[in-house]
């Protein structure tokens, strides 16, 4: 038996409630949260998410990446397309305590990683979360500057705590404000 057979049983009791019915393209809640894929940091548990809530992106370490900055473009560009003026969303980038991430800060596995992907090593040792109050405001001035992202939406940094289960606001919830700060998401994410 497969591993994904039991999630496959659960789909289809899941579907027999109905529960997917009704369910908007539109989030009940204006928000987008970016965390990390670690299966400890699911925000549908600790956010106490239903479904059709919230948008969500998981990724290694919940960082915003060049990916991540184009979907939110998305988003604020269909949104600005199908009401004027767009609605106002808030992206709240979640990292947390622990993170598997942590192993880019070693310079063996980094360099051992970057050769199976081919990627930039120094790309892959900013992507590293070993401080995750810090990571997070890298990550919130990264999309606070992004041009591609319209007025309408604000940012926030939170952090996880896998040991507490408690998410502390480091940076509360402010407009984007296009500027030129330096930062990419080139110079802070790697090319996968």
């Amino acid at each position: 038996m497969a591993n994904i057979d039991r999630f496959l049983q659960r789909n289809k009791d899941f579907a027999a409630t109905g529960a997917h019915q009704g369910a908007s393209i539109i989030a009940r809640h204006q928000v987008y949260v970016i965390t990390c894929l670690d299966p400890r940091t699911d925000p549908s548990a600790f956010l106490e998410l239903d479904l059709g809530d919230a948008m969500v992106v998981r990724n290694a370490g919940g960082r915003v990446s060049a990916d991540v900055l184009k979907d939110l473009a998305y988003i604020g560009y269909l949104a600005r397309m199908l009401v004027p003026g767009g609605p106002r969303f808030e992206v709240a980038v979640v990292h947390h305590t622990q993170c598997g991430t942590h192993f880019l800060a070693d310079d063996k596995f980094r360099r051992g990683f970057a050769d199976l992907i081919g990627g930039d090593d120094a790309a892959l040792a900013r992507q590293a979360v070993t401080d995750p109050e810090q990571t997070v405001r890298t990550d919130v001035e990264l999309l606070r500057s992004a041009t591609v992202l319209p007025d309408t939406i604000t940012v926030s940094g939170h952090v996880y705590d896998v040991t507490t289960g408690l998410v502390t606001t480091i940076i509360p919830a402010a407009t984007v404000h296009p500027r030129t700060s330096g930062l990419t998401p080139q110079s802070v994410a790697p090319s996968l």
